[in-house]
């Protein structure tokens, strides 16, 4: 077990003794500070690791550079799935010599509890640069639940996040990743996973603070046979914010499996661009898109964009996109039952939003929904 001030460089004894200040803001963004029902925590702060600690047999959680020094082969999986040069985000995640995570469950451990890691950004006008690798062995199973968040006094943030994936033969990787920015704050992640046989790598992605502007596009390669990968996302654009993200699953094993679906509710002068692409190469796979929008202003505007490419005759790609408003007749319905205006849109959108998260233990379930529902009480 690790603790406090260990070769990590910990500055923290606990998650606990977080500033009250900076206390509601870890919530919103999944992380429970009292480390209840977690495997293992890590906290980065601006560009320090402040909090490493796992307490979990066959779980490996440390810093990235730390990982580096205990691990001679981990250069075999930095930057092979991300190239380095390829944009100018990853290029200067490169030359700044960043932090970041290490997490690994090793070979038939089945982590079911889950992993909390934190990307806190709390000084104004930085730019928090990370590259994280994340490992699921052969027949193991990890369950992350990783916030990223930002001081309420920060005006202005710039935020790099590479992320790599590794999924196993037989191995199980959950990823719930729940975004607390501000109206400040610009963020570039960039994110890729590969899945061998038989594994199985589910990604949720929740949004439902201002952003000043987000760019994301994570890709899945399903190498394997009966590789399996499910993207779901869950956006709430409000402000000025300029989102342009989606998500991408090349399809090369014999009978893998992708389904990408999101939920995007546009308000104010926001503009959202949703990108989904599913690349069919590997014989009998199956791939399928959702994307459903809720317009609440006409000054906002969403962006369905699904691609479906086949180079196979025995595939099953498919795609369904719709763009809309709240019907005049679900609003007039709720207020036949004594519901005002305003509390009749605001149980539509709840409705909309609060859709199920498949594919989740239960632990990580129950907190993904109670932050969920944190973040609505607050739009609400």
């Amino acid at each position: 077990m690790k603790s406090g001030n260990n070769k990590n460089g910990n500055t923290l004894r606990s998650l606990a003794d977080v500033s009250e200040d900076y206390r509601q803001e870890l919530l919103r963004a999944g992380i429970e500070p009292s480390e209840t029902g977690r495997s293992g925590s890590f906290l980065l702060q601006d560009h320090s690791v402040v909090y490493s600690r796992t307490n979990y047999e066959g779980l490996e959680l440390m810093s990235i550079s730390e990982a580096l020094k205990q691990h001679d082969w981990l250069d075999d999986y930095l930057w092979k799935l991300i190239p380095a040069d390829m944009d100018k985000y990853t290029a200067d995640v490169v030359s700044s010599g960043t932090n970041g995570y290490f997490i690994r469950s090793k070979a038939n451990t089945k982590v079911t509890v889950p992993v909390q890691a934190c990307l806190f950004i709390r000084s104004d006008k930085i730019g928090q640069k990370v590259h994280n690798v994340i490992i699921a062995e052969e027949d193991s199973e990890l369950h992350i639940i990783t916030g990223c968040s930002v001081a309420h006094s920060v005006s202005t943030a710039l935020h790099l996040g590479v992320s790599e994936f590794y999924v196993k033969r037989g191995a199980k990787i959950t990823y719930t990743m729940i975004h607390n920015w501000s109206s400040g704050v610009e963020v570039r992640p960039r994110s890729a996973v590969r899945i061998e046989d038989e594994g199985t790598f589910i990604n949720n992605y929740i949004l439902m603070t201002p952003v000043k502007s987000l760019q994301m596009y994570p890709t899945a390669y399903c190498t394997g046979k009966n590789a399996k990968v499910s993207f779901q996302s869950i956006i709430y654009a409000s402000g000025d914010a300029r989102i342009d993200m989606g998500s991408r699953a090349v399809l090369k094993g014999e009978r893998s499996r992708a389904e990408i679906i999101s939920r995007i509710v546009a308000t104010d002068n926001t503009d959202v661009i949703a990108r989904s692409e599913v690349i069919g190469e590997g014989s009998n796979s199956t791939g399928h898109i959702e994307c459903r929008g809720l317009m609440l202003s006409d000054n906002a505007a969403i962006t369905s964009i699904p691609e479906l490419k086949a180079t196979r005759k025995n595939l099953d790609l498919s795609h369904e996109a719709a763009v809309g408003r709240i019907a005049e007749e679900e609003i007039l319905y709720l207020m036949a039952r004594g519901l005002s205006e305003e509390e009749a849109t605001s149980v539509i959108i709840r409705g909309f939003l609060n859709v199920d998260i498949t594919g989740l233990p239960d632990a990580l379930a129950r907190e993904t929904k109670k932050v969920l529902n944190m973040s609505l009480e607050k739009l609400m």
